[in-house]
């Protein structure tokens, strides 16, 4: 009779993940409901009296007024508004509609009419969608580059004022020989910190820029910000939808650049963020595991080690050393994160990248490992995983080789 096998961490680890995300909507569920609910009963309440008002003073009966109203619905729908609105389907509008399919943000306000363009929107979003999102994931992979570099630069400057560096070290592969900078690793927590202030200054200046042009007050401008560069694109608030603006070119340039970089550094700033909880995951299910009963704790050990193949045993033959300092997840852990071992999953992972997995890939960026170190891990293309940070971990190795 065979026994129920025991639930590995990454197992343990999704389903806290689902509990989670299941309590958080049920929370957001709850306060939302009870904010705006009171709101919406008041607002049909505060409706149906005027419509019983105006069917009264203007003799309409009820029915044909209800009626008219659902023309006047139907036209809203089509884009028809009482005051003079910016064409829809002209150049500009018609740009500004695929840069909203495109980037998922999909705001709404304009839809295609025709059976024509119902179907070309479905071939022209499949290819659209998809390379827009490699292209986040391109200049995600970027911007965590340049900030490795950056932090480098600070952190050797340091050394020099503190006299722990020589005057004229220069970068490269002699760094592997100063000992105060072998063991340097960038923090995540560091980069995460720069992408907030970074996108927290970015909402700031483009909600000036909508409250003054646009006519909004500032909350709603910020709001406004979030919705769109965090792709949810509500379309309650839509930005440059009149018919005429003060230096009309300028704002419209100005609308596209700042949409433009919200939506790619909120999307890196998700993806930072995602390894962070990813790591409060981990600390969970490590106070939560099983300390009474050490067989199921080695079973689960040996478990999540029988799909491993070591692509790195020619390299280490060769007595290249192992770097061993550094907390590991489970994905991880008692190994190389340049590719010793690598589980079979981690051949067909999504976007499993973990603290440490990063904080490695910035070493690497910033300290310049050789090409031998990964050539190894790049045999296969699926090697690194695939998804967010997949892409950002192959070019950051390829990177560190142009050096």
């Amino acid at each position: 009779r065979r026994r129920l096998a025991p639930l590995n961490e990454d197992n343990g680890r999704f389903l806290l993940l689902a509990a989670l995300i299941a309590a958080y909507l049920s929370a957001g569920a709850t306060v939302f409901s009870a904010l705006e609910s009171p709101s919406e009963a008041a607002a049909q309440l505060r409706w149906n009296r005027t419509l019983h008002n105006f069917s009264r003073i203007f003799n309409i009966s009820l029915p044909e007024l209800r009626a008219f109203l659902r023309s006047y619905e139907a036209a809203m729908a089509a884009g028809i508004r009482v005051d003079a609105l910016r064409p829809r389907w002209d150049f500009p509008g018609a740009f500004y509609f695929v840069g909203t399919v495109v980037s998922t943000i999909g705001f709404g306000m304009t839809t295609p009419a025709t059976v024509a363009g119902k179907v070309f929107l479905i071939i022209y979003g499949l290819f659209g969608c998809a390379g827009t999102i490699l292209f986040f994931n391109l200049f995600l992979e970027r911007i965590i580059s340049l900030l490795a570099f950056i932090m480098k630069a600070c952190h050797e400057r340091q050394l020099r004022r503190s006299g722990l560096l020589p005057p004229n070290f220069r970068r490269g592969p002699a760094m592997s020989g100063v000992g105060s900078l072998v063991g340097w690793k960038p923090s995540v927590y560091h980069v995460l910190l720069i992408l907030g202030i970074f996108a927290i200054t970015l909402s700031c200046c483009a909600s000036a820029m909508y409250t003054a042009v646009e006519g909004w007050n500032y909350i709603d401008s910020l709001y406004y910000c979030f919705v769109t560069f965090s792709t949810i694109g509500f379309g309650d608030l839509v930005s440059s939808q009149n018919a005429a603006y003060q230096n009309q070119g300028l704002y419209r340039f100005g609308n596209f650049v700042f949409i433009f970089m919200g939506v790619c550094c909120i999307y890196s700033l998700f993806n930072v963020i995602s390894i962070v909880i990813k790591q409060v995951l981990n600390w969970v299910l490590k106070k939560f595991e099983c300390r009474c009963c050490p067989k199921c704790h080695k079973s689960s050990t040996r478990l999540s080690r029988r799909n491993a193949i070591t692509p790195g045993a020619r390299l280490r033959r060769h007595n290249i050393s192992v770097d061993t300092d550094g907390q590991y997840d489970s994905d991880t852990e008692g190994r190389r994160l340049s590719g010793e071992m690598i589980s079979m999953r981690e051949l067909t992972a999504s976007n499993k990248v973990s603290l440490a997995i990063l904080q490695k890939q910035l070493s690497e960026t910033a300290n310049g490992y050789p090409r031998n170190v990964c050539i190894n891990t790049r045999q296969n293309g699926f090697s690194a995983g695939v998804g967010a940070l997949a892409i950002m971990n192959n070019r950051l190795a390829e990177t560190s080789d142009s050096r």
